[in-house]
């Protein structure tokens, strides 16, 4: 309760732990309990577009921007990568006015597309004024131009903010076959660009994120595990299960939990057919980015980081 204290308004926590308590009056577990529970690894934890003192968008705590303060505590300045469908909103909202968080968000702009904020225009205010970056994208885009502009905006993003730590948002709701229909992009892509803020060899928190389409949510988080674990993984999903309290002795905890991910239970498993491989198709959705607009978003992104000092 304390640390979600730091931002959240007490008025707020109150209203959730009554909301809560409600929910789990039948259960085994109390609300304190259920948050001093140690954490466990979940791809799917990241709630960045709550707000101080309201849910939004399927979150009602920012779990991203709890982490940051607690990198705060040791690192000056901490660097946020949002690499959702969905802009976040959230966590630029919590540190728009300081200079010492700089938030990245590549994402889907278009009118009425929650949550209808994240134009390249949209820069931060007073000491935060230019510590906001926002990548707004239209429909369609693939790995290769997603990469490109990920690396480009990256690149100058770290020449001008030099962070000490930072906090990397994955969503998988970028990927195809996503019901939010946009993006048209596979785990690979997202994986290049994991690999690329993983050279820089500083301290890293990796958080989850959107994503509609279980199975495919499910390959795209583990292929990113594997990639952070430096693993090669079987293209082929395993069709039996890990049990969850004795795993093989030579797997260590993340690679467990790598595994499970697949195939904890026997009936999902018909959800990853009718192929059953771990690699995501792309489909025929046109790409709706023009070149000359991308290139404009990208120029007026490096004239703006020429401020950051």
């Amino acid at each position: 309760m304390e640390e979600m204290a730091s931002f959240h308004t007490d008025a707020y926590l109150q209203h959730l732990q009554k909301v809560m308590t409600v929910q789990l009056r039948k259960g085994s577990l109390s609300m304190q309990q259920l948050w001093e529970e140690p954490p466990s690894l979940q791809p799917s934890a990241c709630w960045m577009a709550s707000a101080r003192d309201e849910a939004s968008g399927f979150c009602y705590l920012n779990d991203a921007v709890l982490g940051i303060l607690r990198l705060r505590q040791k690192f000056d300045r901490v660097l946020y990568i949002d690499l959702d469908l969905h802009h976040g909103d959230g966590v630029e909202d919590a540190f728009s006015f300081t200079s010492k968080v700089m938030t990245v968000s590549l994402h889907k702009f278009s009118p009425g597309f929650f949550p209808g904020t994240g134009d390249v225009t949209d820069v931060g205010l007073g000491k935060g004024r230019y510590y906001s970056v926002n990548v707004p994208i239209q429909d369609g885009i693939q790995d290769e131009k997603y990469y490109q502009i990920c690396e480009t905006v990256l690149k100058e993003v770290y020449a001008a903010f030099n962070p000490d730590a930072v906090v990397l948002q994955l969503g998988a709701d970028t990927i195809a076959g996503d019901p939010m229909c946009s993006f048209n992009m596979t785990p690979e892509g997202v994986g290049k660009c994991l690999k690329y803020v993983l050279q820089w060899e500083l301290a890293t928190l990796i958080l989850g994120g959107g994503g509609y389409n279980l199975a495919n949510t499910a390959r795209c988080w583990t292929y990113l595990t594997g990639v952070i674990l430096g693993r090669t993984l079987c293209s082929e999903i395993p069709d039996h299960e890990v049990p969850m309290g004795c795993p093989p002795a030579s797997l260590s905890q993340p690679e467990t939990s790598l595994l499970t991910l697949l195939s904890s239970s026997l009936q999902f498993f018909t959800e990853y057919g009718p192929d059953y491989v771990l690699e995501i198709t792309p489909s025929c959705r046109p790409d709706r980015n023009e070149p000359q607009r991308i290139q404009e978003i990208l120029n007026s992104i490096k004239g703006n980081l020429k401020h950051v000092v």
